[in-house]
């Protein structure tokens, strides 16, 4: 298992591109925590730093796929550096205003969130052309949902500790020009200078005129929905069994079986069909969510967090391959940033929804939201089924594909390959060069009308 992991850490790019991108996430996976302790320091109350917070959550899911967008249009250097620039002055700026005038420190969160650069759904992006192999390509796929668990439990200690050292503010900054640094990794290596999307059908709806991405992204809207509100329902039950840590061991719990599983899940091959696999595994994920509700004592409770969180990682890894399959041409990064946004966006009113639940009903009630939402999102791929049967076709369908072969996955991927991406220079915004897995030639295309 160790030495799948090792082989694909050690392929020419890969550990840089994981690292640079863990790295530049870390100003969105702190941001919630981040904001807080800053409003708090400055006087704001917690309602003023959860309206803050929650400004820059809503931007950021406007803006991901937006970013995605432009991303898959002019390349990854032209929008992700600028974006994060963009991003950490925004959030600088908060930092020198505090709370007054409050305006200004909500439009700071506003530019702050809403530039936060899409570096998840440019990562997956990138993997095909750095891995070339399908079976690695999965393996990318689960890592990267497990470096995500740890990227989200250390991230948050990271503030603390700076905040512990330094302060509140000085927090903010470090984090946010960590984030930078993160992100010209990544941009300035050359699988993301070289990498160009297919070019695209002018729509604009995008990577939403696939009817199976929007299968997926209803189902996992509910995945993310159940996630918001046992977050809500561990601090609930805390506080009926004795408060202090008992909601950390929870949520830690959750955190470390979907790292497990996650590890597991892409130390082997798999083989089948991927969006059948994926209707097993968010079964098997709405199965975990329902003992929840039983509410046992803090040991079996945290057990069951742990068992519930097994099959995240492997649901999400999965996910990720669907959504390469299903990804219209020419918007392949805009299709993983959707996927982000619909995760945070369900997240966030599955915290709005858990909390009347136990506020009316008690902790059993308010774990009873994951399990119907775990429902839901296995209700949603079943009802709709028929429509991620059909994948878009594999790379190379269209005719006339050429010199951007070396990005299909099993095929060499060596100095002629490279010379290859070499030898194409796209102007401005230009889709001229293609690295993009989803080639095939789709109705209604028009040479020369692109998007």
């Amino acid at each position: 298992m160790a030495a799948g992991y090792g082989d694909l850490l050690r392929t020419r790019h890969a550990a840089r591109l994981l690292t640079g991108t863990l790295i530049g996430r870390l100003p969105n996976a702190t941001a919630a925590i981040a904001v807080l302790l800053f409003a708090r320091s400055e006087g704001g109350s917690y309602a003023l730093a959860g309206g803050l917070s929650a400004v820059y959550g809503a931007a950021n899911a406007i803006g991901q796929p937006l970013l995605g967008r432009a991303v898959d249009r002019c390349g990854q250097p032209r929008v992700m550096l600028p974006a994060a620039v963009v991003s950490a002055l925004g959030m600088a700026l908060f930092v020198v205003v505090g709370l007054d005038p409050l305006p200004v420190a909500y439009a700071a969160m506003l530019v702050a969130g809403g530039f936060t650069p899409p570096l998840e759904g440019g990562l997956r992006a990138l993997w095909p052309t750095v891995l070339g192999r399908e079976d690695r390509i999965h393996a990318a796929y689960a890592l990267d949902a497990v470096a995500q668990e740890v990227m989200f439990a250390v991230g948050p200690l990271l503030v603390t500790l700076v905040v512990a050292v330094w302060s509140e503010g000085a927090a903010l900054l470090v984090i946010n020009v960590l984030g930078v640094a993160g992100a010209l990794s990544v941009v300035m290596s050359p699988p993301s200078r070289r990498w160009r999307s297919a070019p695209r059908e002018a729509h604009w709806l995008g990577a939403l005129r696939s009817p199976g991405l929007l299968v997926l992204l209803g189902s996992f809207f509910f995945v993310g929905l159940a996630l918001g509100a046992i977050a809500v329902g561990s601090v609930a039950y805390a506080d009926q069994h004795g408060g202090g840590m008992v909601s950390s061991y929870l949520l830690s719990a959750l955190g470390a079986g979907a790292l497990v599983g996650g590890v597991a899940y892409g130390a082997r091959p798999w083989a089948g069909s991927p969006e059948r696999r994926l209707l097993v595994l968010v079964a098997a994920l709405a199965l975990g969510y329902l003992p929840l509700v039983l509410v046992p004592g803090v040991v079996a409770m945290t057990v069951l967090a742990g068992v519930a969180g097994v099959f995240l990682a492997p649901a999400l890894a999965c996910a990720f391959v669907v959504v390469d399959r299903h990804a219209p041409r020419g918007t392949v990064t805009e299709a993983f940033s959707w996927l982000v946004t619909t995760f945070v966006v369900g997240n966030a009113v599955g915290t709005a929804v858990a909390g009347p639940a136990v506020e009316y009903g008690g902790v059993g009630p308010g774990f009873a939201v994951p399990g119907i939402a775990g429902a839901a999102g296995l209700v949603v791929l079943l009802a709709a089924r028929r429509f991620l049967a059909r994948p878009v076709a594999p790379q190379g369908a269209e005719a006339g594909a050429g010199p951007v072969a070396e990005s299909l996955p099993g095929t060499p991927s060596g100095a002629a390959a490279e010379a290859v991406s070499d030898a194409v220079h796209p102007g401005p915004c230009s889709p001229a060069a293609e690295n993009d897995r989803n080639r095939a030639a789709e109705p209604g295309f028009r040479a020369g009308h692109q998007a």
